[in-house]
């Protein structure tokens, strides 16, 4: 039986609508029953009521949707069960009394849905009250619908909407109920299901192997139309929405090129919102490509089937009316606050940030030569294609296993960069264009971290080529990447960074500080510093991680040399050569 966050079986349904109605100031519950209400109901006097309902687990439908232009309340049964009679009478009975001019209620095309609110409008009615029922049946999945008709989905809460837009504009019982039923004719839905669902305390309602997708299928994991192979999300949007207006079935939705739809896009409560987007993008995409014109886009979670992993595509054909009643302002918390604007993969892009212009670099002469210059950087890339699998065999260790990939990609970015021109020999420029190159080429936090310091030190370099301006640069390398590490890891502590480029930086800038005594031995500093940042990496091994993957395994303590300070030592070794 699959896991579920819950702290009774029994009690899940009235814990969910409790927990509701708790974080909802807007928000009542109808004493001794499980029927959630508008705080203000006394507002509903002299305009229509309009309630819905049906059982728990596609939160946040049913009761997400109560509020000021939207639903006055709702009545929830226990998990995927229709609510009681008698719950459904004590709705209506609580909106009469409280003056509604007439109550209409919206509900689901299922047997128990429809058997429930019909026989609690039946005794309503004998009771004086004037109510009437919409059903909603908006399913498109099967081609021969049988005697029950169409399943009632997720375009439902479209239905709330427009009821709601117009209970609150002050239309009467008979002008909703004709335009709603109008609505609901002009809509449909269908699901795609990557997993299934489980009702707490039960098991799955199906099993689809791990290549596997289900068309059609229903928000309580009833079977749908097809199984069939994985698609891609763009396939499957156009497998979906082929089926949805094929005009051979029964259930189909006619869409003509110049046809104008508000589109759902309903998370069925397990995909990620990162699928969601792409499938909301892929949507878009094909119906555009259709001639079809997307008034509104509503992406999230809607109507759920508790946590299976898929998504439904909701189509409601529009016009200006229906566009303005879907716009119309509303509490409800589950509505969405969208800006009101039609839907398009069309929208021109903002134009990307000229860089500013470079200041002139008055630097001829300083700094080795060219062809150095080729020779230097040569060695660093051998370097660190010849260790790559050194690097990622210690980086397994404790990290992702990529640090050696990481590097090779900058030797290989560094080699493709001096092909297409010759770099610069002024110190500034070399260091600005290399920092350039990793940062668009590199990738990883290690990217950022280069960058910053070669940034810093050519900033450092500006106008100066002596021997103490090294050791100034290298200082202010080492602070730009301080500056932007989390507060309290410092080189050379017992606490290694796992950004650990930063301690063999280190131990190498304090040697390179003897560039600023007169008469230094350049060679001789740089010969130093090489040492100091291998003995640097070495100590990494005692250490224990304080931020980066590392640092979230349950032994942080290296036991190795850190990727990044190697990766340090031997590009400095490589200079030195």
């Amino acid at each position: 039986v699959p896991k579920k966050l819950v702290k009774t079986v029994s009690g899940c349904a009235d814990d969910a609508v409790a927990g509701l109605v708790a974080c909802n100031p807007g928000l009542r519950l109808l004493q001794g029953h499980r029927v959630v209400f508008r705080d203000d109901l006394a507002a509903i006097r002299g305009r229509v009521a309009v309630l819905s309902g049906g059982g728990s687990g596609h939160e946040p439908a049913h009761a997400g949707y109560v509020g000021k232009g939207m639903l006055t309340g709702v009545v929830a049964g226990t998990v995927f069960a229709s609510p009681s009679v008698g719950s459904i009478l004590a709705a209506i009975r609580a909106v009469a009394q409280a003056g509604a001019a007439g109550i209409l209620l919206i509900v689901k095309n299922y047997t128990g849905d429809r058997l429930n609110f019909g026989m609690a409008l039946e005794r309503a009615r004998a009771e004086g009250a004037d109510v009437r029922m919409v059903v909603v049946g908006d399913d498109c999945a099967f081609t021969a619908p049988g005697k029950a008709g169409r399943r009632g989905i997720c375009g439902t809460v479209l239905i709330h909407k427009v009821a709601g837009a117009l209970a609150e504009a002050g239309a009467s019982l008979d002008e909703i109920e004709k335009k709603v039923t109008a609505a609901a004719k002009v809509m449909g839905t269908l699901g795609l299901s990557l997993s299934p669902c489980s009702i707490p305390g039960s098991k799955p309602s199906f099993q689809l192997a791990e290549d596997e997708m289900e068309l059609g299928l229903g928000i309580h994991g009833e079977a749908g139309v097809r199984r069939m192979k994985v698609l891609p999300a763009d396939k499957a949007v156009e497998t979906m929405l082929k089926h949805m207006t094929d005009p051979s079935s029964a259930s189909h939705l006619s869409l003509t090129p110049g046809s104008s739809v508000v589109l759902v896009v309903n998370n069925l409560g397990g995909l990620s919102c990162l699928e969601l987007g792409i499938v909301a993008g892929a949507a878009v995409h094909c119906l555009e490509n259709r001639g079809i014109r997307i008034a509104r886009a509503l992406v999230g979670s809607f109507m759920t089937a508790l946590e299976m992993a898929g998504v439904s595509l909701t189509l409601m054909l529009v016009d200006e009316e229906l566009v303005r009643l879907i716009d119309a302002k509303t509490t409800a918390v589950a509505w969405p606050n969208i800006l009101a604007g039609p839907a398009t993969t069309r929208k021109e892009e903002l134009p990307a940030p000229t860089e500013g212009p470079r200041k002139a670099q008055d630097e001829a002469g300083i700094g080795p030569g060219t062809a150095r210059v080729q020779r230097v950087l040569e060695r660093v890339c051998s370097t660190l294609l010849d260790i790559k699998d050194k690097l990622n065999d210690l980086d397994r260790g404790a990290g992702d296993g990529d640090c050696g990939h990481t590097h090779a990609q900058a030797a290989q970015a560094i080699r493709e960069w001096m092909r297409s021109r010759p770099p610069p020999a002024a110190p500034a420029q070399l260091l600005s264009a290399l920092a350039d190159v990793l940062l668009e080429q590199m990738g990883g936090s290690s990217g950022v971290l280069y960058g910053l310091f070669l940034t810093a030190a050519a900033r450092s370099l500006r106008g100066r080529g002596d021997s103490p301006a090294w050791a100034d640069a290298m200082d202010a390398g080492i602070e730009a990447m301080q500056r932007s590490l989390p507060p309290g890891l410092s080189p050379g502590s017992q606490t290694n960074s796992r950004f650990s480029q930063l301690d063999s930086l280190f131990a190498a800038a304090q040697a390179l500080r003897s560039l600023r005594s007169p008469g230094a031995d350049p060679l001789q500093a740089l010969a130093a510093a090489v040492q100091s940042a291998e003995a640097a990496a070495e100590a990494t091994r005692h250490m224990e991680a304080g931020a980066g993957r590392a640092s979230y395994i349950r032994s942080s303590r290296l036991e190795q040399p850190d990727p990044g300070a190697v990766a340090v030592a031997a590009v400095l070794g490589a200079v030195l050569q």
